[in-house]
């Protein structure tokens, strides 16, 4: 059985940035397997309570997103959920970076060992996970990263990708957005966050390796994302609809950093050369 495994840092990630591809390979009949590294507890408390704000109760917190996550990945049709659960570290140059046992300060060497175990246990063919700066620079998402190319060295796969958004996209997001009547204003920053250079985020169009069309399971992704459902402030695309998000959001990309298969490129399947 072909397996396709998704490593991720939080609850909800799973969906925003590969639930196409999730719902699409479970569909033909690819087994799914999602690993999310940290229980999310840095995110918003009932009624958007903020982390560090009065009220705010971490394991609380982690608890809602371990039930969202589960009812998430139903919607995926994700066959198996693995949890790493380190402690979430917060955005870049929070305190929560350095808080003992966050995933941030865990040895690189200690949590590759424990997805290397789950990589043996499955099998996986194809492994997703993010670009060496996570991303748009979240810690958690960078440790993702290192872990994961740390696991692939010890228990070798056939195709290892990183999710990506075309710098093109980046670019036009705005003007796209206002193209489908939606609106959008980027949320301030804390004080103790580090700031985001969104002018260096997305990777060169001429990077991306895999365009995947997954528009016919944008509606899976839109409900497995509103399934994360305290964390609904912070999920701009749940704003825009079913439809608009459909619209705009069905195609998920790829860039490829490991292939047995010696399958041509572009590609626009993740198992190109494997079936």
């Amino acid at each position: 059985m072909l397996t396709f495994m998704a490593v991720h840092a939080h609850p909800d990630d799973e969906a925003s940035s590969t639930g196409g591809v999730l719902a699409r390979y479970a569909a033909e009949g690819i087994r799914t397997v999602v690993v999310t590294c940290t229980d999310g507890r840095c995110g918003d408390g009932p009624g958007g309570v903020k982390p560090g704000d009065p009220g705010h109760d971490p394991d609380a917190v982690a608890a809602v997103r371990r039930a969202e996550l589960d009812a998430a990945a139903k919607v995926l049709g994700v066959d198996h959920l693995e949890r790493l659960d380190y402690p979430d570290s917060g955005m870049m140059g929070w305190s929560t970076n350095e808080a003992p046992g966050s995933f941030w300060t865990v040895p690189v060497e200690v949590a590759a060992a424990r997805l290397a175990e789950l990589i043996r246990r499955y099998e996986p063919d194809v492994i997703v996970t993010y670009d060496e700066r996570g991303g748009y620079g979240h810690p958690d998402h960078i440790q993702t990263h290192r872990i994961t190319m740390a696991a692939v060295e010890q228990a070798p796969v056939a195709k290892v990708y990183w999710s990506a958004i075309p710098r093109s996209w980046m670019t036009g997001f705005q003007a796209r957005m206002a193209e489908l009547g939606i609106e959008w204003e980027e949320q301030p920053s804390r004080e103790d966050e580090q700031e985001i250079d969104w002018s260096e985020m997305g990777t060169p169009d001429e990077q991306i390796t895999a365009w995947v069309d997954t528009t016919a399971y944008g509606p899976q992704k839109y409900d497995a994302l509103a399934a994360h459902a305290s964390q609904g402030e912070n999920i701009f695309f749940l704003r825009m609809g079913k439809e608009k998000f459909t619209e705009l959001m069905g195609t998920e990309t790829f860039v490829r950093v490991h292939d047995t298969t010696g399958a041509s490129t572009p590609e626009d399947d993740l198992f190109a050369g494997l079936r």
